[in-house]
């Protein structure tokens, strides 16, 4: 029985819905030492510059940065290593025949603790355009302006 329940959010990639069209999302066990796992219940991580690829059928995730734990010793992690990313086996067959069609990218979007264990959401997702970026700008600015709007007229 674990410890913990429920979820906890330590760090998510907000940039990462800006720049890419998500096309589905997997939830991934994330192999890490122990430094890293104090380092992250700590709430300090980013994902800006972070992807996975996959490599002899396994899932590894790259360019994520984990400060240094700060009560730690010469033990400490290094701060953007290769992570090992759990998934089963059917799982990464079916990611790695959608990467291959070509166009499409490993982002993560969020770590999380999950009942104690650490996990990330992992996206397969195609870079926007600039006009598609604009695009989705404009959307939520007049949604946010129809809300105002509905907002508004309800109290009168």
């Amino acid at each position: 029985m674990p410890r913990e329940k429920g979820s906890t959010v330590v760090a998510s990639n907000r940039k990462a819905r800006h720049d890419y069209l998500i096309e589905d999302t997997y939830e991934c066990g994330l192999v890490l030492s122990g430094t890293e796992v104090k380092a992250l219940r700590s709430g300090k991580a980013s994902l800006v510059d972070g992807w996975a690829q996959i490599v002899d059928g396994e899932m590894w995730m790259e360019s994520v940065h984990i400060p240094e734990y700060t009560q730690g010793t010469w033990t400490n992690h290094a701060t953007r290593r290769k992570r090992k990313l759990l998934l089963h086996k059917a799982e990464i067959v079916k990611i790695s025949h959608r990467i291959k069609d070509g166009g499409y990218t490993l982002v993560p979007l969020q770590i999380y603790f999950l009942d104690g264990r650490a996990k990330v959401e992992l996206a397969i997702a195609k870079g926007k355009k600039d006009y598609d970026k604009r695009q989705t700008l404009k959307e939520r600015e007049d949604k946010r302006e129809a809300d105002r709007a509905m907002k508004s007229k309800s109290y009168r």
